[in-house]
């Protein structure tokens, strides 16, 4: 059973010059052999000299159901008014949850992402969503990913690790994980079949 701490932090507020934040790091064929094999993730915080922030919103979370995560937390009612999915949101913090909802909804820690996505690392919108309330779209990443000051630049540029594309609601909050990979890399007009021989040769 995954431990949930009740108070969740969210990360600091980025930098605006050459961040980013609201756009999507998909996974290339350079990753296929790690952990982060045709991931899909929402960038929250990027600066170069500060580093890189980052959920992953394309891989299910298997060992909990939302319900049990809010019977964790003491949050009523029980069952809630309403759901949200849960995503795997990478390998750091891993028992830390932190929802990424639109931005018409925001509480007092959340962080403004884009104009349309916000992040919030308190369980006032857990409770509000438990409630029936709460921003239309959400989903609550268990972990994140991050990268040290330097380290994502130098596997985009030198090690054609991961390809940026726009970021669409479809793709961040949508249910269908298992198509996410496919339709990031279509937004960029990249055909996956012939993604392996178009990297990989720096």
């Amino acid at each position: 059973m995954i431990s949930v701490n009740s108070s969740i932090s969210a990360p600091s507020e980025p930098e605006e010059a050459h961040s980013l934040a609201g756009m999507l790091l998909v996974a290339s064929p350079m990753l296929a052999q790690t952990p982060f094999a045709q991931n899909v993730i929402y960038i929250c915080a990027h600066a170069p000299d500060t580093g890189t922030m980052g959920i992953v919103v394309n891989k299910r979370l298997a060992v909990a159901s939302f319900d049990e995560l809010l019977a964790q937390l003491d949050i009523q009612p029980m069952p809630p008014v309403r759901r949200i999915g849960l995503c795997a949101g990478g390998p750091v913090d891993a028992g830390r949850g932190l929802v990424l909802h639109s931005a018409e909804w925001e509480g007092e820690s959340s962080l403004s992402v884009s104009p349309n996505v916000a992040l919030t690392g308190s369980v006032d919108v857990l409770k509000e969503i438990a409630a029936g309330k709460g921003p239309q779209e959400a989903l609550l990443a268990m972990g994140h990913a991050s990268w040290t000051a330097g380290q994502l630049e130098e596997e985009i540029l030198q090690q054609d690790a991961w390809l940026v594309a726009p970021a669409t609601r479809d793709i961040v909050f949508g249910s269908d994980h298992a198509a996410k990979w496919r339709r990031a890399l279509a937004s960029i007009n990249i055909d996956p079949l012939r993604l392996s021989g178009q990297v990989g040769h720096a």
